[in-house]
């Protein structure tokens, strides 16, 4: 008997997997930040293994803010173990254009500020 793409029991096949990020300072924000992705994006430093393209659930805490940021993301960037200049390994996720990625960036960036435009070295580039 086959699964059909419908049946109960294979759906937990197909639900993202969910990873909580809480950020403490400006620093660490602007390390996991990605603005140089179109509707922005967050570093997430994990040892699961990925792949790009898997939808990621990412629940993000940002400092003080009380608000907590529910992200229905995708994995665009891949930092394996091992990596060059000792980077963190992990992924990137790449917010979604809609209310929820807009929010979760226009919040990032206003908390950033001028930061943004700083050339200090991030857990990416």
């Amino acid at each position: 008997m086959s699964a059909s793409p419908t049946d109960p029991s294979t759906a937990a096949i197909n639900r993202p997997t969910v990873l909580s990020l809480a950020i403490k300072e400006k620093a660490a924000l602007y390390a996991a930040y990605m603005p140089f992705l179109k509707n922005g994006g967050m570093f997430v430093p994990t040892q699961k293994p990925y792949k790009i393209g898997d939808e990621i659930y990412l629940l993000l805490t940002l400092m003080d803010d009380p608000n907590k940021y529910a992200i229905a993301g995708k994995v665009v960037w891949i930092t394996p173990a091992g990596a060059a200049n000792n980077k963190t390994q992990g992924i990137g996720v790449h917010f979604p254009e809609d209310e929820s990625g807009t929010r979760t960036r226009l919040r990032i960036e206003e908390i950033l500020g001028a930061a943004l435009r700083s050339s200090r070295a991030t857990h990416t580039l």
